[in-house]
Formats: structure tokens, sequence, C-alpha cells
């Protein structure tokens, strides 16, 4: 099975857990027998328990990667997005990825899903048939249908031709009020959940004929000339030979806190507690400091170093347009290498907390206006400081005038304190290390 996972999304509804470099798909809630696993982990155990030789690629933005890669390895396909242009372009350059760069013929069947739906394992089991069906060359397209358990104004719905599992496409609808969606269910439609199988073949066809590029390189060197259109519109809703395919199991759009703390199996993650008053309340807690929550009722607490949310579940599905308000600086993030935590910022120090994994290494260029000291206070490694070289352990400080070149490496997991002092300190270099 080849498989296209769609993972995009800029954070913003999950405030402040999540940003534009650890979107929802990263955060790690879900329980398992060895603590907590992120939605692309769930997602991509799934997919390989089903199917162990299923080909994976993730489409994702470029500040993503490294998340990816820190969670999932180094096995994962990745078709970069160099910037935000919507699902069809998205598509079109992961389809022209497949073919160019991973070599799968034209004529084998690929699936598309988001990254972060709240399954169990029968959707995969259901991914797979979705292919075979694309297999057998019935239509161009063969979209998941899901059975809808309420009238939702969330999604969009596909009303099939007959209640079959298989079934052509009479039409589509928007995404409705409640009443008409009940009107809509009525009638037998299926909410749509972006989920759609294709051979490779016709969407590289259709990429060409929307979009003028010789193949995968070019297409990726003139994606931000791209125009943002979603696949729905620019493909699926202008295709003929479409069919569905129902789906009757569990699925979940993990989308806001409101159904994010539903698939909560832990009331509380983090340090925090809460009295026998509280009910219906979830905390999720990255601070070094303790939460309480008293006599509160269906609230969401979430704090990190981006901030602290506290909202009535209801309400917190409506919090985008209070986040875009905010001037936000990335002051937490997981990467490849490691993971960063600012700890405190003032106006001529900056101090962070460093976690570098066994094998990276982090490197700096001359700072000609600041000084910095790193504390090690956990693991094993080695410094070079303008050519000089030391080993560096817990309790070891390293301290570097204005100018020095700067580099250190990681023979352990490495945790470091680093203190940035004077005038040219930044919390976005965090987001910038050279070894990325």
């Amino acid at each position: 099975m080849n498989i296209v996972l769609l993972s995009g999304g800029s954070g913003k509804r999950l405030w402040p857990l999540s940003n534009d470099i650890r979107s929802k798909q990263f955060i790690k809630i879900f329980k398992t027998e060895d603590g907590y696993e992120s939605m692309v982990q769930r997602v991509y155990r799934q997919i390989k328990k089903i199917d162990t030789d299923a080909k994976v690629t993730i489409a994702t933005s470029k500040t993503q990667v490294s998340a990816i890669h820190n969670q999932l390895g180094d096995e994962v396909g990745i078709s970069v997005e160099p910037c935000r242009r919507d699902t069809f372009p998205a598509i079109a350059l992961a389809t022209a990825y497949l073919h160019d760069v991973l070599g799968v013929s034209e004529n084998e069947a690929v699936v598309v899903c988001p990254v972060d739906p709240y399954v169990e394992d029968d959707y995969f089991a259901a991914l797979k048939a979705l292919g075979e069906q694309a297999d057998k060359g019935e239509a161009n397209l063969v979209l998941m249908g899901i059975e809808p358990t309420y009238p939702s104004e969330k999604y969009g719905y596909i009303i099939p031709e007959s209640k079959d599992e298989v079934s052509a496409v009479s039409t589509f609808k928007e995404k409705p009020d409640t009443k008409t969606a009940e009107s809509y269910i009525a009638q037998g439609a299926l909410w749509n959940g972006g989920v759609f199988a294709y051979k490779l073949k016709y969407v590289l066809d259709r990429s060409h004929e929307l979009i003028d590029f010789t193949d995968y390189s070019d297409l990726f060197a003139k994606y931000d000339t791209l125009t943002k259109i979603s696949f729905d519109y620019a493909v699926v809703e202008k295709e003929s030979r479409i069919q569905v395919m129902r789906f009757r199991g569990q699925w979940k759009d993990l989308g806001t806190w409101n159904t994010l703390t539903e698939a909560m199996e832990d009331a509380a993650i983090g340090d925090a507690m809460m009295n026998e008053n509280c009910s219906g309340v979830n905390i999720i807690n990255e601070l070094n400091v303790p939460i309480l929550a008293m006599g509160l009722h269906d609230v969401v607490i979430s704090a990190s170093p981006e901030g602290i949310l506290v909202s009535d579940k209801e309400q917190s599905s409506y919090i985008k347009p209070y986040v875009d308000k905010i001037d936000q600086q990335i002051m937490f993030a997981e990467k490849s290498w490691g993971s960063f935590r600012v700890l405190d910022v003032e106006d001529k120090s900056l101090t962070i907390k460093v976690t570098l994994n066994p094998g990276n290494k982090m490197n700096y260029h001359s700072h000609k206006n600041r000084d910095e000291v790193w504390v090690c206070i956990s693991g094993e490694g080695t410094t070079i400081v303008d050519g000089m070289e030391q080993e560096f352990t817990a309790g070891d400080v390293i301290t570097m005038q204005a100018g020095c070149r700067h580099t250190v490496f990681a023979k352990t997991e490495l945790q470091l304190i680093e203190v940035q002092l004077g005038e040219d300190i930044n919390v976005q270099d965090k987001q910038k290390f050279p070894l990325d």
C-alpha cells in the first residue's frame, strides 16, 4: 500500500500546546505501555500493524520535517512543501515525489488521508481496501465516506447514488448548518473525511493539465508560484468517474481542545491535580510548576512555555481569532537532534534548556555582541571552543566570550542550560540551529 499522510496546520486551535513547528499531530497525549505517543506516531504504528510493507510518505511543510524524523525515524518518506499552498499542490507534489524520486509505478494505487484522525485498526484495513478498489480501475477516484453519527456542521457531505458498500457519487455538499445536515443524513449522506485513493497516473496527469511543470524537481522549484486551491475544488468536484466506499468504524477529527480531550485516557498530563469537586476537567502541563484545579466543570487547562489557556471546553473551539492577536514566539520545539525549551527571557539575557540526542551536535558561529555560558546538567559529550576540545559532563561549565566559535557533541543524551548574555540575544535563534 502506498499511503500519503497530509500533515499541515498552523497549530492555532490547540494553542498553547501547538505551534508552527510542533502542530497537534506531534503532541504526545495518547497513553501507551511505555508512556505517551503522538497522533503521527499512533497513526504510523497502526498503518504498519495492518500492512508491514506499506510505503508511507508524509506531505508536510519544511518546519515539521525535523519533528517527523524525531518521532518516526529516518525511514519514513517525506515530501517537503517549500511553503503552504493548500491540498491540491501538496498532493500534486507528493504524487510527483512518489513517481520521480521513489520510483512508484504509474499503475500503482495511492491512498491519501490526513495524518491526525483518531481511529482504530479497522480504519487502516479500510484504507487498504480503498486502495484495492482504486486498483480495479472502475473509477478515477475512490473516496472514503464516513457514516455520520450526528448532524455535524464541521464536515462536508458526500451523497452516494445507492446504499451499497461501494457506490457512485451523486453529489457533494459543503459544510451545512445542523438542520441542513439532518436533511443530508436523511438522504443517506456520508461525512467527507478527506480520504481518497487513485492510480498514480491519474493525479499525475491531472497535475500536468493544471500546472506547467516537467518533473518533481521542476514542480518543487516553482512551488511558491502555485495557486492556493484545495484538492476537492481542483479535482474531486470536477471528476465524473468517482466512487465512495462506506466506513462504519470509529472516526474522530481531533482538531479542537473539545474533541482532543475526549481521546485523553488520563485526565491530567504533567504536574497537575484537581479536587473531588471537579468534573470533566483535562489538564496538560508542560511547565515546571504544579497546577491545581478546584471546583471546575468541563474545562481544559493547557500550560506550556508558549502561554496558558483556561477555557470552557465548548468555547475552546473558537480560540483561533484570539490566538491570531497574540505575538507568538516559539518557546518550545522538538527537532530531529533533540529539543529546546525557553526558560527565561530578559532584555539582555536568554535562558534555554537544550536536550541533545546521542550522536548529534550543535554548531554556533561567532556572535559578536553576546557571551554564552553552557552548564551540563546530565549526560556526556565534548565541546570545541575556538578549536580547543574538552569533555563535557554533568556539573561542567563552559564560558564563551563574544566572538568565539563553538560546537557541542553529544555522546549520550545530553542536557544543558544555555544562557545568552548581551545585546545579540534572540529567541528565534532556537528555530534555526545550523545543523538543521
